[in-house]
């Protein structure tokens, strides 16, 4: 029998509460973004997870190893809440090996499920910002209503980014250039993670946008944005999600028996 690819793991995801995060997994998600991330340290790790409402990790199912995490926080939108919810997506990070695992984002759709779920009425947003452009095509590929969009869609989602930066990162954001600029020794992307070239922005026409909006993305600026969530939103990309799941599923199978034939 030959060994599994860590590509076709199935991998389990789950939302942890602060409270429930043993400073052994701390660690082991520090790891990880640590080895992906220039200028970070464990203490400022811990310091800004702390204020989150907990994380969803990614794990390996054999032994339980955390392979990627996402840290989240809810908030109320507006001075009183009077514009709704949003969930802060904070630090995000997979190992490459599992990169191409749905895990997370269908851990991700349950939790916001259950956001709004809990206040069926009460307009809900994903708040993200994004050092890279894998972050922001999780959020441009799979919503329709978001800003910053490619064809200046949704610019009434602007002020609320806004605010929402004023009062999680207060001081940092750039309201010329609509980013967050957290100074020349600010976290990002270890050289090789994640590049853009210019085939790259040129064949897929949202990272050349992402690339225009944040420039500077490879010293550590961030591109605050927004998506309103709908119950339609939610349920179309919880069933492209499944429907490419299953096509990648069907096609392994089929590679398998295909080997198996020619035995």
């Amino acid at each position: 029998m030959t060994e599994q690819s860590p590509r076709s793991r199935r991998l389990t995801a789950r939302f942890a509460p602060l409270h429930r995060i043993h400073i052994r997994q701390v660690k082991e998600m520090y790891a990880i973004f640590n080895a992906h991330y220039e200028h970070t340290d464990l203490e400022t790790f811990m310091a800004d997870l702390s204020r989150k409402d907990g994380a969803i990790l990614l794990r390996e199912p054999d032994n339980g190893r955390i392979v990627g995490f996402s840290s989240i926080v809810t908030m109320p939108m507006g001075d009183n809440g009077d514009k709704g919810s949003g969930v802060f997506s904070g630090d995000t990070i997979v190992m490459p090996e599992y990169w191409g695992s749905r895990a997370l984002h269908f851990a991700f759709m349950r939790y916001i499920i259950r956001q709004k779920l809990r206040r069926p009425a009460t307009p809900l947003f994903w708040l993200l910002i994004s050092k890279g452009y894998k972050t922001y095509l999780l959020m441009a590929n799979n919503f329709d209503q978001y800003y910053p969009h490619p064809d200046d869609r949704h610019p009434e989602l602007e002020p609320l980014v806004q605010s929402y930066c004023e009062r999680l990162f207060p001081g940092y954001y750039d309201p010329e250039n609509r980013v967050l600029d957290f100074g020349e020794s600010a976290q990002h992307l270890r050289q090789g993670v994640a590049g853009i070239t210019e085939d790259l922005a040129r064949e897929v026409p949202k990272i050349g946008f992402f690339r225009d909006r944040n420039p500077t993305w490879d010293r550590g600026t961030e591109l605050p944005c927004i998506a309103r969530l709908t119950y339609p939103s939610i349920m179309r990309a919880l069933s492209k999600w499944w429907l490419q799941s299953t096509a990648k599923s069907l096609g392994k199978m089929g590679g398998r028996l295909k080997a198996l034939g020619a035995r």
